[in-house]
């Protein structure tokens, strides 16, 4: 059977089974190698009074948050885009 992604549209490699993430966008169960991690920093203070605080000088520190995303969630937000048709059926050497 021909395939349609060189890695099969996972990371996996040759170890097995992969165990199961959840979506952070729709709950769906999806492989730890298909999944789509997105880390953003975000601040743990109010926006507003993070912008006083900065003129004032202090310095606000920020948390890395990762998000796990499927396929389709991540291409929903941006975060991932659709291909040109041409461009998908591209041969891999």
């Amino acid at each position: 059977m021909t395939k349609k992604r060189k890695s099969r549209g996972r990371a996996k490699g040759a170890k097995g089974r992969d165990s199961v993430v959840s979506c952070d966008g729709c709950g769906r169960l999806i492989p730890r190698g298909k999944a789509i991690k997105v880390t953003r920093e975000q601040s743990i203070v109010d926006p507003q009074l993070a912008a006083e605080l900065e003129k004032k000088g202090a310095k606000i520190m920020k948390v890395p948050v990762t998000v796990v995303y499927c396929v389709s969630c991540a291409v929903f937000r941006g975060i991932r885009k659709v291909r040109a048709e041409e461009e998908r059926k591209l041969p891999y050497r």
